[in-house]
């Protein structure tokens, strides 16, 4: 899965920092998102997308592996 957290954040003018705050979340967990090294939980998600004004399918993209 990938997502357009870093793309979103910058759009709407945050920081790492005033993402993590806003969500309640280290920025180290919003540098993780944005680096596909974690994927959120959902409550988290949808925490995100509500931040944002969008849904979780315009933030996270699930792309099929091979031979699925």
């Amino acid at each position: 899965m990938r997502n357009r957290l870093t793309e979103y954040r910058k759009k709407h003018g945050l920081s790492q920092e005033k993402l993590a705050e806003k969500l309640q979340v280290s920025r180290q967990t919003i540098i993780s998102i944005e680096k596909n090294r974690y994927s959120p939980s959902l409550p988290l998600a949808f925490e995100i997308a509500r931040v944002f004004g969008v849904r979780i399918e315009d933030l996270f993209i699930y792309e099929l592996k091979e031979g699925e």
